[in-house]
């Protein structure tokens, strides 16, 4: 797709501050600082769009951006970062954890996990929890630009291991330095929005 146009529509806690327009949405989770915004921005061919933070966990909402009056993206919060007090990703937890059960334009979730190393425990909890909910899921493998190339498959074979990801999952690695994997991404954002 080529996108011209993007705005943030809103960044919301409950479901009546969702968007009503019923456009095709397309989720990005993924553990703070594993390139969310890069990749969002990548995607919309802007710089710095969705900002990136040196501070990870500042994204708090579920943050829509409406894409060219077709689709929204929307940037969930990170997950895994210490510093926020566990009531604070509880409440993160519960308000994720609505919008995946009840929001019925989410179309399918990209999760990103850094492709450097091992997915943690919390992306495996992530994959478990869409799974559960069978949402259709894209795991995107970031920061690929710092790994050898003749280590790709390795990387590739370790996150699918790690993640229990079933064979309809995909997986595609991605860097937002040198844009490798931005098209195959696209690719599946289409198949699952049209």
């Amino acid at each position: 797709m080529d996108v011209h146009n993007v705005e943030l529509t809103i960044s919301a806690v409950r479901p009546e501050q969702y968007p009503e327009q019923g456009y095709p949405e397309i989720a990005l989770s993924g553990r703070s600082n594993v390139g969310k915004s890069s990749l969002i921005n990548t995607l919309i061919n802007r710089k710095n769009y969705a900002r990136t933070s040196s501070q990870p966990g500042k994204t708090q909402t579920l943050n829509f951006y409406n894409i060219e009056d077709e689709l929204y993206f929307v940037d969930v919060p990170g997950y895994g970062y210490a510093k926020v007090s566990k009531k604070d990703r509880e409440k993160w937890g519960k308000m994720i954890e609505t919008y995946f059960e009840t929001r019925k334009p989410l179309r399918g979730v990209i999760s990103l996990v850094d492709a450097r190393h091992e997915p943690t425990e919390l992306d495996k909890q992530m994959i478990e929890f869409l799974h559960y909910y069978e949402l259709p899921i894209l795991v995107v493998g970031t920061k690929v630009d710092k790994i050898a190339r003749g280590k790709w498959n390795k990387s590739e074979s370790t996150i699918r291991r790690k993640l229990g990801l079933h064979k309809e999952d995909q997986l595609i690695l991605f860097s937002a330095v040198t844009k490798q994997g931005k098209e195959k991404i696209w690719d599946w954002i289409e198949q699952h929005t049209n």
